[in-house]
C-alpha cells in the first residue's frame, strides 16, 4: 500500500508543469498523508487545480462504519469491479507529486522508509479516481484514490506496489473526456525503473502530522524506531 507521498513544489512550478491556474490556498506538503486536503486535477475540470482529500475526509475517518479508508486502488481490480469502470469513465484525476514513501522491510520488526523519486527529480503525476460524497449536514465533499500497479526493477526491491506514474503524454489520455476504457486502461503502466531512483529518509515520516522539509533529505537508513541499521 502506498500511503505517503511528497508534493513540494512552487505554485509556479505547477502552473508551468500543468498548465493550470494554482488557488493561493496551495502549499507545499512533505508528507502527504491519508485524509489530507490535496491538490488534483480532474478530468471534468483540468485547467485548474482542486483539492480533495486522500481516501476520506478527517471527519469520516473517525467513524470506521462510514467510511473504508480507500487510499489506494489496484490497477487490476479495475476491470473486474463495476464501481471502478464507472469511476474509469467519469471520475479521473491527477495527482501531482515529486516523490512517493515505501517502507523495505529488512526483519520481522524492521522496515526502512525510502523516499522514490524520478532521475530528473522533477513534478510528475499519479493517476487517480475520485468521487462526491454529502455528509449528515449537507455538505459535499471530494475524496480521491492513487492506482497502484505492481512493482518491477529498482522499485520492487524496496515495496511490490507502486503508484502509476504517467507519462505527459499518458495525462492528456487521462484528462481527455473522449478517451475510451481500453486507451485510458493503456496508459495504466509501471513507470520504468530505470527512469527512477531512491534514498532512505528520516523514520519521522511516520507521524502524518510532521510536515518539514527536512523529511526529503537523504537519512543514514534507520528503522521506524529511529534505530541506525546496517540492512541497506
Amino acid at each position: 500500500m502506498i500511503e505517503r507521498y511528497s508534493i513540494t513544489a512552487s505554485p509556479k512550478k505547477l502552473e508551468q508543469r500543468f498548465g493550470i491556474d494554482v488557488l493561493d490556498t496551495y502549499a507545499p506538503n512533505f508528507n502527504a498523508a491519508p485524509t489530507h486536503l490535496l491538490p488534483v486535477i480532474t478530468s471534468t475540470s483540468s485547467e485548474g487545480i482542486s483539492t480533495f482529500y486522500w481516501g476520506t475526509s478527517p471527519e469520516w475517518s473517525k467513524n470506521k462504519t462510514l467510511s473504508e479508508k480507500i487510499i489506494n486502488i489496484r490497477v487490476e481490480s479495475i476491470p473486474e469491479k463495476p464501481v471502478l469502470r464507472k469511476g474509469l469513465m467519469k471520475g479521473r484525476c491527477l495527482i501531482p507529486a515529486d516523490g512517493f514513501y515505501a517502507w523495505k522491510k529488512v526483519g520481522k520488526k524492521t522496515a526502512i522508509p525510502y523516499r522514490l523519486v524520478t532521475n530528473d527529480q522533477e513534478l510528475f503525476s499519479f493517476a487517480g479516481m475520485w468521487e462526491e460524497f454529502e455528509d449528515t449536514d449537507g455538505n459535499e465533499f471530494h475524496t480521491f484514490s492513487i492506482i497502484t500497479t505492481p512493482s518491477d526493477g529498482i522499485v520492487a526491491t524496496i515495496h511490490e506496489r507502486m503508484p502509476v506514474i504517467l507519462t505527459q503524454d499518458n495525462e492528456k489520455i487521462w484528462l481527455d473526456n473522449h478517451s475510451n476504457e481500453g486507451d485510458l486502461m493503456q496508459a495504466l503502466i509501471p513507470y520504468p525503473s530505470e527512469k527512477m531512483n531512491h534514498y532512505p529518509v528520516s523514520p519521522r515520516i511516520n507521524n502524518a502530522s510532521t510536515n518539514v522539509p527536512s523529511l526529503i533529505i537523504p537519512t543514514p537508513p534507520a528503522d521506524q524506531f529511529g534505530n541506525l541499521t546496517l540492512f541497506d
